[in-house]
């Protein structure tokens, strides 16, 4: 009886070891640095500017990488063919949004669109945004109020050229409020824009690659918040505390005005004077209002700072542009969208701006919902995939000398007159703004306001180095860590062109 029971465990270990000679190798995950046991890459995770590793593993292992944390996948994407055969042409697949336990659940972002899980209410809100800002086409009944808007940021930049970021948000804010809600901002300390830069603030610290533990070990959610580490907790519920007030706020406002007869025509006072909305259409309208102008508000001022950025550091890119304008618009009035047209330099200025300075370097991840198979290599079901749009942005393959502010590369024509035999380089906005069902819908909002941002500010300033004390200033060239990250603050000297540039920055906004 014992002999036969050893025949049979030999039997079985036999059989054991030949399938395990013979069965197929189980798919891999793409390659990357090697983890600890239980705990995977934890500690090979970097804390800031996320991108610049990332890009730097990309180079060592592949344009498509990975790394664990927690037993969590992360596909780490470093080009943008890969980035377009997955998150494009795949996007059956790759349009979910993971769960982040700490901006999406505890502070509550998860209910805007850009952390919306992928079905029918995310649906409903890019149906919204697409009537609203969704083409050029759309966005042109804005262009008189970015016009306007843009004109008091000259007359602020003229009165206080120091407090530079500031009048760069009060003027995007009051754009996108414009749009959303009807709300004008008032000149000095307005509430809401206030609020909305203290949201968008907190939603790029909550979303962050790798800041809280939480989003590694959801179960730490449950923790009473009395316990020692749950700062976290008592800083959720401030920040969700912000969130509320950010969505009902100006929502409440829109129906106070509606009651008094007052409302401007908004994407909110449309909707709610369409027709009686359910509760469930209601709680979309704020949403996606919120979304909007929490999506656009930060992006766009980002964006423009940098702009400021690049011209302090490259002169001559200002001057040519400068020159652009001076030929086509004169210096009897103001550039307006009608010029756009007419100014090819201006506008590969503003390709380069969203280029140079991407405003969401690691974009926000996407979730595959279910197996697949890229290259040879595995991508589980629940992996989160990270599209590096620095990297895309600034790939020596794509773009020549990608760390250079040169608008040039855009142009064909400049490119034949230097003589440098390349081809025109591929618009930002291919990968700058995301892939597939996830693509921002705000980039034509974001595109007009940097144009004339732009193209305004260079007809009428000259914007150099600053000088203190008989010696140069060189201007910080660096950004912000988080979800959405900005050029630091850098001193930059900003002063009107000529008297006739001062006459037009004052004079009455009929003459726009």
């Amino acid at each position: 009886m014992g002999l036969i029971f050893l025949d049979i465990c030999f039997a079985v270990v036999g059989l054991f070891i030949l399938r395990r000679i013979f069965s197929p190798k189980p798919s891999q995950l793409p390659p990357g640095p090697k983890g600890l046991p239980i705990i995977g890459n934890v500690l090979d995770m970097p804390t800031e500017k996320d991108w610049e590793i990332f890009a730097q593993w990309g180079d060592e292992f592949g344009d498509i990488c990975s790394v664990t944390v927690l037993g969590q996948p992360l596909i780490i994407l470093n080009s943008a063919k890969v980035a377009v055969d997955l998150l494009d042409k795949r996007s059956s697949i790759y349009s979910d949004r993971p769960v982040l336990q700490m901006g999406g659940e505890l502070v509550g972002w998860k209910n805007t669109l850009v952390l919306l899980p992928y079905g029918d209410r995310f649906k409903r809100f890019r149906r919204l945004f697409h009537n609203l800002i969704g083409s050029q086409a759309t966005m042109r009944q804005y262009f008189p109020a970015e016009e306007l808007e843009t004109k008091k940021f000259l007359r602020r930049v003229l009165a206080e050229p120091q407090e530079l970021q500031a009048h760069v948000r009060k003027t995007v804010g009051a754009v996108v409020l414009r749009i959303s809600h009807g709300y004008e901002v008032q000149e000095h300390m307005d509430p809401l824009v206030g609020l909305a830069n203290a949201a968008t603030e907190q939603f790029s610290l909550a979303t962050s690659t790798g800041q809280f533990l939480v989003d590694c070990i959801p179960a730490l959610k449950h923790i009473p918040d009395w316990m020692p580490g749950a700062d976290f907790k008592r800083k959720a519920k401030l920040w969700a505390a912000t969130l509320v007030e950010l969505v009902e706020r100006p929502h409440n406002f829109v129906k106070q005005q509606i009651i008094a007869g007052t409302a401007n025509i908004s994407f909110t006072s449309s909707m709610l004077e369409s027709k009686q909305l359910t509760e469930e259409e209601e709680f979309d309208l704020k949403w996606s209002a919120a979304s909007l102008y929490s999506g656009a508000s930060d992006t766009s001022v980002s964006s423009i700072y940098s702009f400021f950025l690049a011209m302090t550091l490259y002169p001559d890119v200002a001057r040519k542009a400068q020159a652009e304008i001076d030929a086509v618009v004169g210096n009897d009035r103001l550039p307006t969208f009608a010029d756009r047209e007419h100014l090819p330099y201006v506008d590969a200025l503003v390709k380069e701006v969203f280029r140079w300075h991407v405003v969401t370097p690691l974009a926000v991840p996407h979730r595959a919902v279910q197996d697949d198979f890229y290259a040879g290599y595995h991508i589980p079901k629940g992996s989160l995939l990270i599209p590096n749009l620095w990297k895309l942005t600034h790939d020596p393959r794509v773009y020549h000398s990608p760390m250079e502010f040169k608008p040039e590369r855009f142009l064909a024509d400049a490119l034949a007159t230097e003589g440098l035999g390349r081809q025109v380089e591929p618009h930002p906005r291919e990968s700058a703004f995301g892939f597939g069902r996830r693509i921002c819908p705000g980039m034509h909002l974001a595109d007009a306001s940097v144009f004339i941002s732009c193209a305004m500010s260079l007809a009428v300033f000259d914007i150099s180095k600053c000088v203190e004390n008989g010696v140069t200033v060189e201007p910080v060239n660096d950004r912000t860590s988080g979800t959405i990250s900005h050029p630091k603050p850098f001193k930059c000297s900003i002063k009107p062109r000529s008297p006739k540039a001062i006459t037009l920055i004052q004079s009455s906004d009929e003459h726009l």
